[in-house]
């Protein structure tokens, strides 16, 4: 199945399904026929998977960057522009990121950042980067002052969303991804009581399709696209915190299931829901078997401090929030009303 994102001249199509990544030499002789070169990028742990057997129809290098979310550093863009350089590509030539977002976040800043600008077809392997961060064109590495701060727009030629690399996740991995999953299905509306009848495949479709359809209408985050982040604001400073203890702490999509009942509760707070909506998220949360219990190492005052960096802030809290109109992007919200909301939430 294909599903497209629209954005005039630079469409591209995100393939969803078993063994889509067999189609990438096709793709590469129609989206670049003038590429030369292929420089796929990964990591080490992907490269050994018995899926990895890529064929592109032309000249091919395999570069490999670190692990999770150790790729996603300045030093490591700095490193790999280094070796794709020292193979002579041109701005013909194609960039492949094989991996899971952080893959995909760093390949794509450093196609964008080469020679101005050169060819991305993204593969993604983890379920969080199939139905999102693959998707959309949204590339960028952290510093230790919160995620994402640097980066770049950079639509990909396409994406693979092939369901042969989830079946190699380890478990953790997987069940964090729906973390991504649930956001998608909340931001649709619907309840928790529907998901029973859901296949797998469907629940990806779905956030496949709402991400391309926002993006379609909003590439660069003017408006809507930016309700994609629901979930992220508490659950990104929860995610810098965790990883500055420990890289294994907390898993992206962890993070954003907690962000995503925060979020509920904090509308609440602000009297923006009724309590029905508290309810209906964590439920969302339990069948994917994703917890939403906030960690308690972290202080109020830190994450605080966290949330004020977040790349969507203006020097304020900001969040996306449900409310009488649906999902909004909430500015300059009261510190004290989020910091007693973070007590409950955690009590």
């Amino acid at each position: 199945m294909t599903i497209t994102v629209d954005l005039g001249a630079r469409s591209y199509d995100v393939a969803i399904g078993d063994g889509v990544r067999r189609g990438l030499k096709d793709l590469i002789a129609k989206r670049a026929p003038k590429a030369q070169v292929a420089v796929i990028v990964t990591s080490p742990s992907l490269r050994a998977q018995p899926w990895f057997d890529f064929e592109t129809g032309i000249s091919q290098h395999v570069l490999e960057v670190p692990e999770g979310e150790d790729a996603k550093t300045l030093q490591t863009v700095e490193a790999l522009l280094e070796k794709i350089a020292s193979l002579g590509l041109s701005r013909n030539d194609i960039l492949i990121a094989v991996g899971g977002g952080a893959v995909t976040d760093l390949g794509g800043f450093a196609a964008a950042s080469y020679l101005r600008g050169i060819g991305l077809i993204n593969i993604s392997t983890s379920v969080a980067g199939q139905v999102d961060a693959a998707i959309g064109g949204k590339t960028g590495v952290n510093l230790s002052a919160g995620k994402n701060l640097v980066g770049a727009f950079h639509q990909p030629l396409g994406v693979f969303c092939d369901f042969e690399t989830i079946a190699t996740l380890p478990e953790r991995e997987r069940l964090a991804g729906m973390g991504e999953v649930a956001k998608c299905w909340l931001l649709e509306g619907r309840s928790a009581k529907d998901l029973g009848s859901q296949t797998s495949s469907e629940l990806a479709t779905m956030a496949v399709a709402l991400k391309a359809r926002i993006v379609s209408g909003d590439e660069r985050e003017g408006g809507e696209r930016a309700l994609l982040n629901y979930g992220h604001t508490f659950g990104h400073a929860l995610e810098v915190l965790s990883l500055a203890k420990s890289k294994d702490e907390l898993r992206h999509g962890e993070a954003v299931a907690i962000g995503l009942s925060f979020a509920a509760h904090l509308a609440h707070a602000l009297g923006r829901v009724g309590a029905e909506v508290i309810a209906n998220h964590n439920a969302v949360l339990d069948f994917f078997g994703l917890s939403y219990a906030a960690p308690r190492d972290f202080s109020v005052e830190a994450l605080l401090e966290a949330m004020s960096h977040d790349k969507k802030a203006h020097h304020d809290l900001t969040f996306v929030l449900l409310g009488a109109n649906g999902f909004e992007v909430v500015t300059g919200i009261d510190p004290d009303v989020v910091a007693k909301t973070i007590e409950s939430f955690r009590g």
